[in-house]
């Protein structure tokens, strides 16, 4: 529990001199507070970032229904949990924004897909 979350601390990074603590939640700087969010990863195209879809059902009171919606959100990955595929389903905090779209850092990766890109 080293970053007030319930989650396990990644091993430390190995190259300590390159290493980015300042967007690190678990070594660095970087603060996690806010939501937390659990979806899959559809896209690593980015560098040092995935894209987080999350599917969440919301009700339609006209039809007395529910509808499937989805969201994607952009999440910073750190050093330590490098390197994440498509199809993971991992656990992402909210942060300060450290870019013009990204305020989520990854934390924890829940399962891992059996294949890759």
């Amino acid at each position: 529990m080293a970053i007030g979350l319930d989650v396990e601390k990644p091993p430390a990074p190995e190259n300590t001199e390159e290493y980015d603590y300042e967007t690190c939640p678990f070594y660095g700087e970087l603060s996690v507070r806010g939501q937390v969010l659990e979806g899959e990863v559809v896209s690593t195209d980015m560098d040092r970032t995935v894209v987080v879809e999350r599917e969440y059902d919301v009700s339609v009171p006209k039809y007395d229904r529910l509808m499937k919606r989805r969201s994607r959100v952009p999440a910073h990955v750190p050093g330590v949990l490098e390197p994440l595929s498509v199809g993971d389903t991992i656990r992402i905090a909210e942060t300060r924004p450290l870019s013009k779209t990204k305020s989520h850092v990854v934390v924890e990766v829940v399962e891992e897909s059996g294949g890759g890109v």
